[in-house]
């Protein structure tokens, strides 16, 4: 499946776009309920104002709501992101951290956020991402029962190579989007179908 996907998708990458760590961690905070898509047409504008951690720790909060309200649950996000960056400034520098347990200390962050940013922006291999596209797509195939994301995680973990896990994340998030989707999956296109063992489909 690990050959498959990376034939499928050989350069699989994070469809949000940033410049930065920071960036990239402050969209990946607003994808959440979210598409990319939506999130690629907030950033701009977002980070044209604020395009520091020092800038949007000093943010308004009225304002910053207003900035994100188009991704959806816009006060919980926009509090979360300004808490990110007052953090940021006060205890890292001005900088995102490099390690998960740092990252997941931060508003809105989990361990799924978490290792999409160390991977994406730092080449840091923390662990595999499960969002709820690679949650589907690994319990079809068969290679999890769970639908806890971090049980899921670590059963992929123990099957796919350490050095492939920020790519196979990527691969199973982009199947997931534009393949096996949740309401009538293509299974005629699927690239995997192969070696699907097509649960619950």
């Amino acid at each position: 499946m690990v050959e498959l996907l990376a034939g499928a998708y050989p350069d699989a990458r994070c469809e949000l776009d940033y410049r930065d760590p920071w960036q990239l961690l402050v969209a990946t905070v607003l994808s959440a309920q979210c598409t990319d898509q939506r999130v690629n047409q907030v950033t701009p504008e977002l980070f044209r104002r604020w395009p520091t951690p020092a800038a949007m720790a000093e943010a308004p909060l009225a304002e910053l709501e207003e900035a994100v309200r188009p991704t959806g649950f816009f006060r919980n996000k926009a509090r979360a992101v300004r808490e990110t960056a007052q953090i940021l400034v006060s205890r890292h520098g001005d900088d995102v951290p490099q390690e998960l347990e740092s990252l997941v200390e931060l508003p809105g962050v989990g361990r799924k956020t978490a290792k999409v940013v160390l991977g994406e922006a730092f080449g840091i291999v923390a662990g595999i991402a499960v969002d709820t596209h690679v949650r589907r797509v690994a319990g079809r195939l068969g290679l999890s029962r769970s639908t806890d994301p971090e049980t899921i995680a670590s059963e992929l973990e123990r099957l796919v190579p350490r050095p492939s896990w920020v790519a196979f994340s990527m691969r199973m998030i982009l199947h997931g989007r534009r393949v096996c989707v949740a309401r009538r999956p293509r299974c005629a296109d699927c690239p995997l179908e192969p070696a699907c063992a097509k649960v619950g489909v």
